[in-house]
Parts: structure tokens; C-alpha cells; sequence
């Protein structure tokens, strides 16, 4: 009978410790799986359509920022994308976030005429000079517009008009960084990636 007991004992302690070996194994491969996830979210570029009521827009997002809200179908989008692709050395994927989906419902409430402002954490893209412009663009109010060269004296620059045009036609953030806000010095509406239509929209809308 004692023989049969430590026999029995030593069979559940060997079972006990390999259930807790396999219980270890399989908490290590959660952990891995989560590391693994969270490497690849705070490495790709991840991309998700959202419809306007002014045209197709193609959210973006790398890490825990917003760093693409460009129009799908007026401006080279492969541009944009090996912009995005060369400066972060990530690669792209479909696929939705949580600042994504924050992005979305903001979105929606610009359009619904309830939400004047934007608190979605952005990701500026591009060269210094680029930053700087679209940092200026933030400070343009809803509602409000300011001309090319109003905004070149902004970032102390007022001889690089042509230049501050150029930096605000690259804002891949369109309407979290208002460009649209930007016109010509003699109030016409100039270029815009999205298209004059959608640029008069969004103006008109902000009214």
C-alpha cells in the first residue's frame, strides 16, 4: 500500500509539474503573441477609407498617431505613400486603430456641424520646414482663412511664399490641419489637394 501511495505521489507530482511547465510554455507564447502584436502596430502604417460627404478620404495611422487623412482620388496617392513608407520605414496594411476610430468619429462630427476643434494626436510626416508650415496651419481657426503669404510671415519666412505653398499642398493630415483654410491673397481659392469642390465644402461648411 505504501509502495502504491508514493508511486501515486510521485506520479501527480510529476504531472503537477508538467502541467505547470505547459502552463508557463503556454503564458510565454501569450506574452510573445502580445509583444509581437504590439511590435507590428507601433511599426506598420495602418490605412482604413472613410467616406465624406466631399469626396473618398484614406485615414491613416503609425503607432498611437494619426499621420495620414489624405483625399483618395484627386492627388497621386503613391506619392503619399512612399513619403509616409521612406520617412518611417514602415510598411502598409489595411487594417483600423483605436486613433483611427477616434479620427472616424471626430470626422463625423465635423461633418455634422458639432465638433469645431480636433484633439486626435497627429504624426507630422516630412522635412522641418514642412513641420513648421503645418504647425501654423493648426493655429488657423474654424472658420477663419489666411493667405500663403500671411502664412509664410507667420513662420518668419515671408520670402518663401512659393515654398509655404508647396508644404501646404504636401499636408497629408487634411482638415486636422486645416489647408484648407489657406487662399490666395486675392481671396481666390488657389489649388487644393482634395479639389476646389471639396476645398469650397469644407470652407462652406465651417461658416
Amino acid at each position: 500500500m505504501a509502495c502504491f501511495f508514493n508511486f501515486y505521489s510521485h506520479f501527480h507530482a510529476k504531472k503537477s509539474k508538467h502541467i505547470f511547465f505547459l502552463l508557463l510554455w503556454e503564458k510565454n507564447c501569450i506574452f510573445a503573441n502580445s509583444l509581437s502584436m504590439k511590435t507590428m502596430m507601433s511599426s506598420t502604417i495602418f490605412l482604413q477609407p472613410y467616406d465624406s460627404p466631399c469626396g473618398p478620404l484614406l485615414l491613416g495611422s503609425y503607432g498611437d498617431k494619426l499621420c495620414l487623412c489624405d483625399w483618395a482620388t484627386e492627388r497621386p496617392r503613391p506619392l503619399v505613400d512612399h513619403r509616409l513608407q521612406r520617412f518611417l520605414k514602415a510598411p502598409c496594411r489595411q487594417g483600423s486603430t483605436d486613433v483611427i476610430e477616434m479620427a472616424r468619429q471626430q470626422l463625423d462630427g465635423y461633418f455634422r456641424q458639432e465638433r469645431h476643434s480636433f484633439d486626435v494626436p497627429l504624426l507630422f510626416v516630412g522635412t522641418d520646414f514642412q513641420k513648421a508650415v503645418w504647425q501654423a496651419l493648426l493655429t488657423i481657426p474654424y472658420g477663419a482663412t489666411v493667405s500663403y503669404a500671411a502664412l509664410a510671415e507667420q513662420i518668419g519666412s515671408p520670402q518663401s511664399v512659393r515654398a509655404v505653398a508647396n508644404a501646404n499642398g504636401a499636408n497629408a493630415i487634411s482638415i486636422f490641419v486645416p489647408c484648407h483654410r489657406v487662399i490666395g491673397s486675392d481671396g481666390s481659392l488657389t489649388g487644393y489637394a482634395g479639389g476646389l469642390e471639396a476645398k469650397r465644402f469644407l470652407l462652406a461648411l465651417e461658416k
